[in-house]
């Protein structure tokens, strides 16, 4: 599993990337890989979006929310069933 946070740096995207970790470590999920993308290039190739962009896969699964770690982890969830 491959997930991005996309984000300039910003509190909320740096926090989002936390949660993240935070989730996955609930999950016991040790083969995922974590990346926050701060690249504005790479940040507008996904078209209009308001960060912090959550992608688990290559698909956005959240825009413009900072999740809780518990909220991260009911996403992985569905998204892994």
């Amino acid at each position: 599993m491959h997930i991005q946070v996309f984000g300039k740096g910003c509190p909320k995207c740096n926090q989002l990337t936390e949660n993240v970790r935070a989730a996955l470590q609930e999950l016991d999920r040790t083969d995922a890989t974590v990346e926050h993308v701060t690249d504005l290039d790479r940040i507008v190739a996904l078209g209009p979006v308001v960060t912090p962009v959550l992608v688990v896969d290559g698909k956005i699964v959240s825009m413009g929310k900072t999740l809780s770690p518990r909220a991260v982890a009911e996403l992985l969830r569905a998204v892994l069933s």
